[in-house]
């Protein structure tokens, strides 16, 4: 019997050991190199800004319903989305009519998988900033300025690219305005 149940009392503390202290206080260690410490975001769905003054959202597929995510399933090369990327070209240079067509960062004409992305490139940013200045106005390089204060930095300077909350970049806008 003792043969039995000292092993199996010392691998019962080993394991308490490893899945309830060592695991935990591992993950947690991780956690906080994270941008608000494991703490979650609860900004992070996107959302449509139709005002001319705010920086625009990428497009969303599911028309931003926090409800159920979700993307379109057509193909680059179908006629049905080529026409609606199209049509979010033209209506960008619309609002933006110093900007050149080649010069529209991807993530401004198409919607994410989820359809829910808050995040935008900075470049996605920056080619707003003439529209915003004129409308609000407010300095080109002040603006700029803002941009990249906002720009959050990939993990550990590693792992993603730089990008923008467009929420909290609009609300930064907003608050820049008040000074």
């Amino acid at each position: 019997m003792k043969t039995h149940i000292f092993p199996a009392l010392k691998l019962t503390f080993l394991c308490i050991l490893l899945f309830v202290i060592l695991y935990p206080a591992l993950i947690w260690s991780v956690a906080q190199l994270s941008e608000n410490q494991g703490k979650g975001d609860l900004q992070n769905l996107g959302q449509a800004f139709t005002q001319a003054k705010y920086f625009q959202s990428r497009p969303s597929a599911v028309s931003y319903n926090g409800g159920g995510s979700g993307g379109s399933n057509k193909g680059i090369a179908n006629p049905d989305y080529l026409k609606e990327v199209q049509a979010r070209i033209d209506t960008f240079l619309v609002y933006n009519p110093d900007v050149q067509k080649a010069e529209i960062p991807s993530d401004l004409v198409t919607a994410s998988g989820s359809g829910l992305d808050p995040h935008i490139s900075v470049q996605g940013a920056l080619v707003q900033v003439k529209r915003i200045a004129k409308i609000r106005k407010i300095e080109e390089n002040k603006l700029i300025e803002l941009v990249n204060q906002q720009a959050e930095k990939p993990l550990l300077g590693l792992l993603g690219t730089s990008k923008i909350h467009v929420l909290k970049l609009n609300l930064a806008l907003d608050k820049f305005g008040e000074k």
